[in-house]
């Protein structure tokens, strides 16, 4: 549920989502992944500025995957913070 938008500005962007095809909306979800991507990578250096690029990518695919899959997936890496 959407809490910082009115109903009225939830329901005309509704109408607008199901006019849609389901690539349009598929385009725009990936966009949306990708920027909040970018917000998250931000975060983590300005929150981590000793971070290399590979350490900020690590830090990243450690807060979405979790520990335990991180840890499978690149058993030598360091648990970095994000």
């Amino acid at each position: 549920m959407v809490t910082d938008t009115s109903a009225d500005v939830a329901a005309a962007q509704a109408s607008v989502y199901r006019r849609m095809t389901p690539e349009e909306r598929v385009r725009i979800a990936s966009e949306m992944s990708e920027a909040a991507r970018q917000i998250a990578v931000e975060g983590i250096r300005s929150r981590h500025p000793q971070y290399t690029d590979d350490d900020v990518l690590s830090a990243l695919f450690r807060a979405i995957h979790g520990d335990e899959l991180f840890r499978l997936a690149w058993p030598h890496r360091p648990l970095l913070v994000a």
